[in-house]
């Protein structure tokens, strides 16, 4: 990029850039971008992403807070002190390790003026671990009878939330705050964390708990993750729609790694989009058209007939081929073709040799796809 400068025009208008976007996105879009003796390259892109990012922020406080409320009128006691240990799952031990090594982590980098590490460590935690995996595993308990569960689970949602706002405040100090209030104020002037400061700016900034780090919990929920991420790669591979709900395996000669998956319980079948969860030793019992996915300890198979209707599989799949044919016969026309790879730009011709590539792949992933349906028959 080119340096902005006042003589050559092209300049950004910060109040135009915080009045479409926020002050915090701005914000946030140039401090997690920065490193130590580097300039700071403005991308309309990342700014777009911050405001996202303080979507995604708003919105998981907005769920968490909602529970809360059909907690209280529930005539459950919404929990300001930790729970006992017996009532956490091994999910939520996962997030509470994962929040207490982030605030020593973040800390350590902040400490070191590297803002632009801690920003986007915040950042990775939040959106992927906090919002895309725990909320998501904890909804079945929010949703499920059992109190004791329910209390557990807000209690680690508040304060992995309290933790997450302390963090972000010195990037989004506008929402943090907005949000830090609100919930102070419907938790009765104490957050989960003990914290009783009236405002996120003179609040306690967070510290790593050792009672709240749990290693082997850890790695149990990066297995189960790995499993989740299996079967859903195994479904983008057909085309398979979340709703579909499949009987899914877990095979493994380890005792250790069944047991995890028989005490994930309800969050495993829901993130993985499961009607059940069988564990077993061997593959006894499992079809021999079953996909397979293989993870550290254990391999996990879902029966191809409970994933695919077999003949309008072979229907899409004979009708993408039929497209794929065609696009790279137009490719191939107009690669072959001199004059046009003599005049066209080096730009053009990159592009359309790279969709020629996307073709020919696309075209041997769908032939293969057939000659397995074929080979069901």
């Amino acid at each position: 990029g080119r340096k902005m400068s006042k003589s050559l025009g092209n300049g950004i208008d910060p109040l135009e850039v915080i009045d479409q976007y926020g002050t915090d996105a701005l914000r946030f879009m140039l401090i997690s971008g920065s490193a130590p003796g580097s300039d700071i390259r403005y991308i309309p892109e990342r700014v777009v992403a911050a405001r996202n990012f303080a979507n995604k922020v708003w919105n998981a406080s907005r769920f968490i807070m909602m529970n809360i409320n059909s907690l209280t009128e529930a005539g459950i006691q919404v929990p300001t002190e930790k729970p006992d240990e017996s009532t956490f799952t091994v999910a939520d031990k996962w997030i509470l390790s994962k929040v207490n090594e982030l605030a020593a982590d973040a800390t350590d980098k902040l400490d070191k003026f590297e803002l632009g590490v801690a920003g986007d460590k915040i950042e990775d935690f939040i959106w992927n671990e906090f919002c895309d995996w725990y909320i998501e595993m904890v909804k079945p308990r929010l949703y499920g009878e059992d109190a004791a569960t329910k209390v557990s689970a807000i209690w680690t949602l508040e304060y992995v939330l309290t933790q997450s706002l302390k963090l972000l405040h010195p990037y989004m100090p506008f929402v943090t705050e907005e949000i830090y209030v609100a919930l102070r104020e419907q938790l009765g002037g104490k957050m989960a964390d003990g914290d009783t400061a009236e405002s996120i700016m003179v609040s306690n900034w967070p510290v790593k708990r050792d009672d709240l780090v749990f290693t082997k919990e850890e790695q149990d929920t990066e297995l189960i993750k790995a499993a989740v991420k299996s079967v859903r790669d195994i479904r983008i591979s057909l085309n398979v729609p979340p709703s579909k709900k499949a009987h899914i395996y877990v095979v493994s000669d380890d005792e250790n790694v069944r047991r995890v998956f028989e005490e994930a319980g309800s969050f495993a079948k829901a993130l993985a989009c499961a009607s059940v969860i069988t564990v077993q030793a061997d593959k006894a019992g499992i079809a021999d058209d079953a996909l397979s996915g293989v993870i550290p300890g254990a391999t996990i198979f879902v029966p191809f007939a409970d994933m695919v209707d077999v003949e309008k599989e072979k229907e899409r799949l004979t009708k993408e081929k039929e497209r794929l044919e065609k696009e790279l016969e137009r490719s191939n026309k107009m690669l072959s073709n001199e004059n046009f790879v003599k005049k066209a730009p080096e730009k053009k011709l990159a592009e359309e040799r790279a969709k020629q590539k996307d073709y020919e792949d696309m075209m041997e992933k769908v032939k293969q796809q057939l000659a397995h349906l074929e080979g069901l028959n």
